[in-house]
């Protein structure tokens, strides 16, 4: 006999399993539901991911933009760095421009004493008058050599044809006997200072005959 053979049969019966009324159905899990919940899941997700991603394209784009314009800052640097040093460089070359164009006349006098000397020589005392031009020769010598040490040589345009940008024409010749516009006489050299005109030679120019004029 087992042990439930000597319990009431109200009490067995308690102890049994118990079916589920009739016409009660266990739930199931709707498909739709589930889907609806997965799609609000990866929606959120999509949220979360987006909330992230944006402010770093934000800061991408803002760091792009600063980039541009310190490029443009250190194009514009460069640009002005050089100007700079062009114009040190013309302000050191012409700084006593001028002072060395106010001491001109000086070399003017002095070539001027040379050619009176030389003109003068037959008729007066040589040894006075070659110690005298031998001087004067010798200063116009060592004040060109100076000068040349500041930048500043001399050109002449005695023969040559006239220039505009290195000769500043006083006077004009007819002449049939020298080309047109050439450089017939020189009345003052003109000077450079490095590359740049100083001050123009002054000549006069050889001009064609007017008709019916003697040459």
């Amino acid at each position: 006999m087992g042990p439930h053979d000597q319990l009431p049969e109200d009490i067995r019966d308690d102890n049994q399993t118990l079916d589920p009324p009739a016409g009660h159905q266990k739930p199931t899990e709707n498909p739709q539901d589930n889907a609806q919940a997965s799609h609000q899941e990866l929606s959120q997700q999509h949220q979360d991911v987006t909330a992230i991603i944006e402010p770093l394209h934000s800061d991408a784009e803002e760091l792009q933009a600063l980039n541009d314009k310190y490029l443009r800052l250190a194009a514009e640097f460069e640009n002005y760095k050089r100007r700079a040093q062009r114009d040190h460089k013309q302000a050191v070359q012409f700084a006593n421009e001028t002072l060395l164009r106010d001491i001109l006349p000086t070399l003017d006098n002095l070539e001027r004493a040379i050619q009176s000397g030389q003109q003068e020589q037959a008729g007066t005392d040589r040894g006075n008058l070659e110690g005298l031009l031998e001087g004067v020769t010798l200063t116009y010598k060592h004040f060109l050599d100076t000068l040349k040490k500041a930048g500043v040589t001399q050109f002449s345009g005695a023969g040559k044809p006239f220039d505009p940008a290195h000769h500043q024409a006083v006077g004009q010749v007819e002449t049939s006997e020298i080309p047109e516009h050439t450089v017939v006489d020189e009345h003052q050299k003109g000077y450079f200072l490095h590359e740049r005109i100083l001050r123009p030679a002054m000549v006069t120019v050889a001009q064609p005959p007017k008709q019916g004029a003697e040459t």
